[in-house]
């Protein structure tokens, strides 16, 4: 009974950070608050957060010394169980703060690499998590084999130790090339359904993680696609057939961008991305109730252009006004915000509609929901017309044709 009870308790962990002279304090709390939410994801409960301003991370153990005694302080006193910190970490500099911070440490890349193998399904997205993991552990086996090098005086325990890491390292790399392998077998998969879809227009939901894009999606094309308030709740594409005014078109539910994206997801999910990169419609979704939801269409349209999908038609759709807290965009940052109830007209005249083609939402409670589907209509038929621009534009839905 006690085993199990154990087995169900969520870690106590820490979160730290470097502040460096380019980073605004409150950016700094934002992207804290993002690692809190992704430990959270993870199923951790953060007790305490740690910060120390450098002109650049120590290159040996990221922190200074005497912060790391304070954290090492705050961890013996209130049994943490891991250290989080927001960047990622070198194999050197992990070894060096486990070793004076007493606890097993993560940095920001092996807790997405986590959340990512909880939440994968199917057997393709469990491929893509295995090889990003796999991708990120090579580096690292020599720290992993450091309990060899505290066995003295044993003749020739170096040497075993060496041929040893020596075999895992072949055995990673075999199961890389392995995984790549399989991964391109399901790339010629998906290629082949996408070209037996026919000539649909595709329309991609993009944006970054906890947006409301599985909630979007469920709504416009009364599926029951998984959607949960936490990050990376969808890692599969969904593709669903959904159909406006007899006119039908395929919209595709994507894996959610996020800041400091590790290389090894992008790499792994490539033919995830690829119903990005074949998409003929991006509909941008963004939480627009989120405080630093700038930052966040920041990091999506840059995902996109090293995608080179960034010339895409595309269209943000402003989600959760629900949930909209108005503050000026003049404002200081000792300004308090306060709860607007702007209407639609109102939001149409704010800085977040100039120089942009928008629409504001909620996909929760369906707001604005027929201007929605009237917009995403004219950008598909406007597409599908250059398409096939001798076509009478006469469909039936799936019902008429059972009929």
């Amino acid at each position: 009974m006690e085993i199990a009870a154990k087995a169900n308790e969520r870690e106590r962990v820490i979160l730290f950070a470097v502040r460096t002279p380019m980073t605004p304090v409150r950016q700094l709390n934002d992207y804290l608050d993002e690692l809190a939410f992704l430990a959270e994801t993870a199923g951790a409960d953060t007790l305490a957060r740690f910060t120390q301003n450098l002109q650049m991370p120590d290159s040996r153990s990221y922190l200074g010394s005497g912060k790391i005694a304070e954290i090492r302080e705050f961890i013996d006193e209130n049994e943490i169980d891991a250290a989080i910190c927001d960047d990622e970490l070198s194999p050197s500099q992990q070894k060096n703060l486990e070793n004076g911070l007493g606890v097993r440490v993560m940095d920001r890349t092996s807790l997405i690499l986590d959340i990512f193998a909880s939440r994968a399904r199917t057997a393709h997205a469990k491929t893509q998590v295995e090889l990003a993991q796999y991708q990120y552990l090579l580096p690292r086996l020599t720290r992993l084999w450091t309990h060899l090098e505290r066995q003295k005086g044993g003749i020739g325990m170096r040497g075993p130790g060496e041929k040893q890491i020596e075999t895992d390292r072949r055995i990673v790399l075999d199961r890389i090339a392995l995984l790549k392998e399989e991964l391109r077998h399901i790339d010629r998969q998906m290629s082949t359904q996408r070209q037996n879809r026919g000539k649909l227009v595709r329309v991609a939901l993009v944006g970054y993680t906890n947006v409301g894009k599985s909630t979007l999606m469920n709504a416009l094309s009364k599926s029951s696609v998984f959607a949960e308030n936490k990050l990376f709740a969808t890692l599969d594409t969904t593709v669903r057939k959904v159909v406006i005014d007899n006119l039908p078109f395929l919209m595709a539910d994507t894996v959610g961008f996020i800041r400091k994206l590790p290389t090894h997801l992008v790499e792994s999910f490539k033919s995830t991305l690829d119903e990005v990169r074949e998409a003929d419609l991006l509909l941008h979704v963004v939480d627009i109730s989120h405080p630093a939801f700038e930052q966040q269409i920041e990091v999506v349209d840059n995902t996109l252009k090293d995608l080179n999908c960034s010339d895409k038609p595309s269209l943000i759709i402003f989600n959760k006004v629900d949930a909209f807290t108005y503050t000026p965009k003049d404002a200081d940052d000792l300004t308090p915000s306060s709860r607007e109830n702007l209407s639609l007209d109102d939001l149409k005249n704010t800085w977040m509609a100039k120089d942009r083609k928008c629409l504001f939402i909620s996909a929760k409670d369906k707001t604005n929901f027929d201007e929605l589907r009237q917009v995403v209509y004219s950008e598909v038929r406007r597409i599908h017309t250059q398409r096939f621009p001798y076509n009478d534009f006469l469909y039936e839905t799936v019902e008429d044709q059972q009929d």
